[in-house]
Formats: C-alpha cells, structure tokens, sequence
C-alpha cells in the first residue's frame, strides 16, 4: 500500500490528488508505527495492576522513527576507493558488507531498547567516518539517501549524506521518546529515568534543530524540531511531578508539601503543556501534527491545572491554619510576593472557616477543570480508546467531588469566592541534554585506506615507488617526523636520498613491501636502522595541491557544532580548511560564526 500511494505521489502533479495521498501515507505511516511498537512490547501507558499514584498512570507521547529503504554502498564506494584511493575496490567487500550491515540493524531493524540506541550511536559515529574520509565539497557519494516523514509519511530523498546523518539523529531522539515512555513512572527509580530519557529527546532534536538546515520533509523542519523539544521538555517536568508526588510527607497534612505539589503543577507541567498546545495549533505545524496528540497536550494542560488547585485545597481545608512563621512562604503561592515585598492583594484567611471556604473555592476550579479535560477526551476518538488516561482522568474528578461534599454545608448559604490562580514554581527544572556520542567507541570500518589527516577524498596526491635508497656513510640522507604516517622532514642535499629522488614532505606508506600507514615514528626508525649496506625499498606518497571550486573558497566546514560532541572520545584531528558549497540539505554555520574555522575529523585507532 505504501509503495503505491508513494509511486501515485510522484508521478502525479494534481495538488488535490498529492494531498489525498499524502493522507493516505500519513495513516499507513500510522499503522505501521503502532504495529511495531505493539510488536516490541512498547506501551506508553503502564499497566492496571500498578500501585494508584497521581498523573502516573497518564500516558506519555512516544514519537515513531523514520522508515527508509535499503542502499547500495558497493557500487559508489568500490568507484571511489579504486579510482580516487588507487586501491584494488574489490578488496574492500568485507567492509562494505559490514557497513551495510550495520545499517541494517541500525535504521532499518532496531529493538526499541539501550541496544537499539547503541546500534544507531554507533551507525551515526561511522557516518562521521564516512563523510571525513569520502565525502568532498563538489562531489557526494552519488547515493540517493530515501527517508519516510516520521509524522506524515510522505517519502523525501536527497543525495547528501548529511540528510542521512540528520535521519539517525532524529530516529535516536525519537528512539529516547520511546525508552522514556515505557519506564515504570510508580516507582522513584522509573521517573528518574523517564526524566533522562526525555532530557536526552530534547537534547537530541535540540541540536538537530541548531545544526540542521533545508529539512526536505515537515518533521526535521525548524518548526517542528522546535515543538518536539517543548513536548518532551514538558514531559520530563511531568515525570519530575510524578516523581515528587512519590515522596509522600510524614505528616499527611502537611500544608507547605501540598503547596509545592500544587506548585509544581501548576508551572512545567500545566504551564508547559499549555504553550506546547499553542505550538501545535500554529500553522505549519497543525497541518501534520497527529490531532489525537494536540488533544493529549490540552487534556494534560487542563488535568494539571486542575490538579494543582486540588493540592491547593488540601493544604487550605485539611492542613492546620498558616504558622506566621510559613505566612511569606504560602503568599509566593497565592499571591506571588516574594518574601522582601510589601503586602498586596487579598489577605490569607487566618481563620478556620475562611480557609475552608477559600478551599472550596479552589475544590471548585479543579472539578470545573477536571471537567474540561474528561470533555477534550471524550472529542478525540483515538484518545477515548486510551482506557487508563479515562480511568485516571475520572478518578480524579471523583476524589475532587467527595472532597467537595464533604465541605458543602447545609447551612452555607455565602457564595463561594473566586479561587485566585497559583503562582507557578518548579523545584527541578529538567535541562535539555545532547545525546552521548562517545559512549558507544567505534572503529573506522575503512581504517586500511590510511589516517584520515592525509588519505580522504579532500586530499589529492601521488603514490611514488618503490624507490631503492642506499645506505652512506652519513645514513639514508633524510630526517623523519610524525606518526602514522610518518613524514620525511628534510633530506640532504647530495645524499643518498636525494639521490633516489625522495622529498621533503614525502609521506612513508611502505617500508620493503610493508605498508606503514599506520606505524609510529618509533618503528619506522627502527625498522630503517636495522636495514644493511643493501639499503631500503621505500614507497612514498606526495601530496599535490588541492582544487576549490570557483568563489568557494571562503566557506566554512558544512559540519557545524554537531561534531564537536565528538570531541569527548578523544576523535578530534585538526586538518586544513576547505572549501563547503551550500547544498540543498546541510549543517548550518550559525554556531560557528565569528569562531576560527577549522576541521574535525574522527582519527580512527590503528
């Protein structure tokens, strides 16, 4: 079905018929998520048999990862590795089916686990292999990276490898999302980790958002990377609520406890929801976004709302009446004064019956908007097939309406008073964290082709050899310096060297017959100094001077501030800088305006 609805929406130029399509796309797209995260055994919500805990039981919004089709990587990099690298192509299959094989379990079958985020952790360090070593200002790979819209399902494909990089790095914060949903939020421990996964979605779409430009589909768009991180912000600071309302106060009415309860609730969490709905129903992003997501976000805005004029109530009807001591802190709740500021607005009630009434008054904002969000519920279709979001949705207007007859009098015959609004306060405000990229180690899958500093597509040169150099009197005529590979550093004039033709600048790649990319200074020394009077049969490499494309050579490094992560697991090698045309799909330049531009390149272990 995909595969057709795709075919009908290339082929076609009728705007109504693309659209059509296009919706068509969006519900297999859909189905097809749904389907594997019942067959991984992913459920956002948790199970009916849990301990009853406030908002835990509410359901997260776990986002679906990109689809893509299968690639071909012989082909271009056997082109590449004999025409510009001057090697034998064919012997490279083993490290190209290990490439492939890598994507494979990466984009195409990853377990919704730490293993699948590993896999794809890894698959995306061997992207940055790949485009330091292959991937050149005027030339691509020649592959056409294909990739479904994780939100619409509209396929999109572009030949930059970046487009690929951007996809992996999407699917591992969508990936977090997942991990993050299915945490067991009853316990202090589950929280925890729902809280971590979310930081590292929003870190991970943050920088996405920081780093990536001309998104060719809706769900890498700036828009959209924008509100995905709100959402999962907002998610975290609803796992920080859950797991503060976990902690249960010695004294059960406790009035200062119910006050950070309701507190909390009432900022990142309803507050946050609340402009993460504003996001969403803001064109571009209304068209594409799922409804049943943009009324999760407005349920959950309302229920937490609601849920802290409930807390407000507790402290103020089953709570002892304010000590003069607590007086300034209980005036940052309902009023906002900070404890220096004169008093303002209406008085706390000092007495037992003002404080119940002003209680009620609260009691009646939390059923008026527990109300609500049953309401929102019942409009969504999918939303009402969320049994447990109901179940918890209905419990709490049940537990606001005992406690509401309870302090409904018989002989009260006064009005209840307008409850004013809490002051929202957070006690944990969680950060956005970038995903970890040193944590997984990986291995240049193409390491033999030589280090990167000299053997990539970037660089030019000329493999001269074998040269026979006799040993003199004085030695070999030539000075050495470096590692892997090791340079020659001068040469005599009038040696040996000389001589046999060797220069300064020359790269060491074979030492009779061995090749020595990889050795150390050290060991092409002592493999030199052990050599006779027959001398040494030497191959070397000379670099030739690099061609720029017309008015380009005042670009930048198309990498942006994404591989600096990289610099944690110790990849950093510096290299000249080079020429960056702008293509249809890219790593902006914003983070590295006004700094020294330079390279960084993953240096692969020997």
């Amino acid at each position: 079905m995909r595969t057709g609805a795709e075919n009908l929406y290339r082929a076609t130029s009728n705007a109504q018929v693309r659209e059509t399509v296009a919706l068509e796309l969006s519900y297999v797209n859909s189905s097809l998520q749904l389907l594997k995260e019942e067959l991984e055994g992913l459920d956002g919500s948790m199970d009916a048999d849990q301990p009853e805990s406030e908002g835990v039981t509410v359901p997260m919004i776990p986002l679906g990862l990109k689809e893509t089709k299968q690639l071909d990587w012989a082909t271009p990099l056997k082109e590449l590795i004999s025409g510009h690298f001057g090697e034998d192509g064919t012997s490279y299959e083993a490290e190209i089916r290990e490439l492939e094989e890598l994507r494979q379990q990466a984009v195409r079958t990853p377990s919704r686990s730490e293993a699948g985020l590993e896999l794809l952790t890894a698959y995306y360090n061997q992207l940055c292999f790949l485009e330091a070593r292959f991937v050149t200002p005027a030339r691509s790979l020649g592959l056409l990276f294909h990739w479904y819209d994780s939100l619409t399902g509209v396929p999109a494909q572009q030949q930059a490898l970046a487009f690929e990089k951007g996809s992996v790095l999407f699917n591992i914060g969508a990936l977090h999302t997942q991990i993050g949903a299915r945490q067991d939020r009853s316990c202090p421990g589950g929280t925890g980790r729902a809280v971590e996964a979310f930081q590292r979605a929003a870190g991970a779409f943050g920088l996405l958002r920081e780093n990536f430009s001309h998104a060719p589909s809706p769900d890498m768009s700036p828009t959209s990377l924008s509100m995905l991180e709100q959402l999962m912000t907002a998610q975290a600071q609803e796992c920080v609520f859950e797991g503060l309302s976990l902690q249960a106060p010695t004294d059960p009415y406790d009035c200062l406890a119910q006050l950070h309860l309701a507190q909390e609730a009432a900022q990142q969490v309803a507050a946050e929801y609340r402009l993460v709905h504003q996001t969403m129903a803001q064109p571009p992003v209304q068209d594409y976004v799922p409804f049943p997501w943009t009324t999760l976000v407005h349920v959950k805005a309302e229920y937490f709302r609601a849920l802290a004029h409930y807390h407000a109530a507790l402290a103020l009807c089953d709570g002892p009446l304010v000590a003069e001591a607590e007086l300034p802190a209980v005036e940052q709740v309902f009023l906002g004064l900070s404890a220096s500021s004169a008093p303002r607005g209406p008085a706390l009630p000092q007495e037992r019956e003002e404080s119940r009434k002003l209680g009620k008054a609260h009691l009646k904002r939390a059923i008026l908007g527990q109300e609500e969000a049953l309401r929102l519920h019942a409009v969504c279709r999918a939303l009402r097939r969320v049994d447990l979001l109901q179940a918890v949705l209905a419990q709490a207007l049940q537990r606001s309406l005992a406690k509401y007859s309870e302090l409904d009098l018989e002989d009260d015959f006064f009005e209840t008073t307008e409850a004013p609004d809490i002051q929202p306060k957070t006690h944990q405000r969680p950060k956005a964290r970038a995903p970890s990229f040193s944590r997984v180690k990986v291995a240049d899958i193409f390491h033999r082709l030589g280090p990167l500093s000299v053997f990539s597509a970037k660089n030019r040169w000329r493999l001269v050899g074998p040269i026979h150099v006799a040993r003199g009197e004085g030695g070999f005529g030539f000075t050495l310096r470096g590692d892997s590979p090791v340079l020659i550093a001068a040469v005599v004039p009038g040696g040996q060297a000389a001589a046999a033709g060797l220069k300064e600048g020359d790269y060491i790649v074979s030492v009779n017959g061995q090749p020595c990319r990889w050795w150390k200074h050290a060991e092409v020394v002592a493999q030199l100094k052990g050599m006779g009077d027959e001398g040494v049969s030497l191959q070397v490499v000379t670099l030739l001077p690099s061609v720029e494309p017309p008015g380009l050579g005042a670009r930048r490094p198309g990498l942006g501030a994404l591989l600096r992560s990289q610099k944690e697991c110790g990849r950093e090698t510096p290299g000249p800088a080079r020429a960056s045309p702008r293509p249809l799909l890219g790593w902006s330049r914003k983070a590295k305006r006004g700094k020294t531009g330079r390279r960084l390149s993953p240096a692969p272990q020997p």
